[in-house]
């Protein structure tokens, strides 16, 4: 049975990889080019008027952020837009009556997901070679905070797939919550330079963690310790797949 449930969950893999991977213009290409232009206006344009922050370049210090919000943005949309798809060409029933379980079902989206957020953040980190030095303070801290934030945001896209009734519903998520979050969540800037008041309120950001933990992992400087970053991240993972489980396991929003 065991090799039944991974011949199915490497069959969901193979579909979401080839999904992105056949029309990488669209996919992999835009998020790259979005980003080679902050590199340029931010880093070199704006950031040799700022000068250092905390002892690294401008450039330097928002290279990983912009890294994140890449990764972010891409296995949020990923999921999202491929689990709907698949809800309104009626596909997923084949899933729902098939004999394959709940968490096999969001294992493989979750997995397309990942790979297109990693692909992305690859791709990026490739093209900011051209602007700054590369520089990795530990190698274990990059690899962790980008899985985990890759799982999470593939997690959140499935969320609003499962509730979205509509394609336009696939966008307002990311329009009014997460690109809100994103650019307040210190890619631009660090939490110290924040009066108290309004630093304490960006640390009710999930984002602001990520970020944090993943320049930690660059540059080896953090707005917050690394243990509650990792713990911030390991608990929305564990709060969102059992949400994600449950809607599925009832069907809610999928059948009809």
């Amino acid at each position: 049975m065991m090799r039944l449930y991974w011949i199915a969950l490497k069959s969901i893999w193979r579909k979401e990889i080839n999904r992105f991977g056949r029309i990488w213009i669209q996919t992999l290409v835009p998020p790259v080019i979005t980003m080679a232009l902050y590199f340029i206006i931010f880093g070199n344009l704006i950031g040799s008027r700022i000068g250092e922050m905390h002892g690294f370049s401008y450039m330097q210090f928002i290279v990983p952020g912009l890294i994140m919000m890449a990764v972010i943005t891409n296995a949020y949309t990923n999921v999202a837009s491929s689990f709907f798809s698949a809800k309104f060409q009626r596909n997923i029933e084949e899933l729902l009556v098939a004999p394959v379980p709940t968490h096999v079902i969001i294992a493989g989206y979750v997995g397309g997901g990942v790979a297109r957020g990693i692909c992305v953040g690859i791709l990026v980190t490739a093209i900011s070679l051209f602007f700054v030095p590369f520089h990795v303070h530990s190698w274990w801290v990059v690899a962790v905070t980008l899985v985990l934030t890759a799982v999470l945001f593939s997690l959140a896209g499935l969320l609003n797939a499962v509730f979205a009734k509509t394609f336009d519903d696939i966008s307002l998520i990311p329009t009014f919550v997460l690109t809100p979050l994103t650019y307040l969540g210190g890619v631009f800037y660090s939490l110290t330079l924040l009066p108290p008041v309004w630093r304490a309120i960006s640390k009710l950001n999930p984002i602001v963690y990520m970020i944090s933990g993943f320049r930690f992992g660059f540059l080896g400087i953090s707005d917050v310790p690394l243990a509650f970053t990792l713990s911030v991240l390991v608990v929305f993972i564990l709060v969102f797949y059992a949400w994600c489980w449950y809607l599925i396991q009832r069907g809610s929003g999928l059948r009809t």
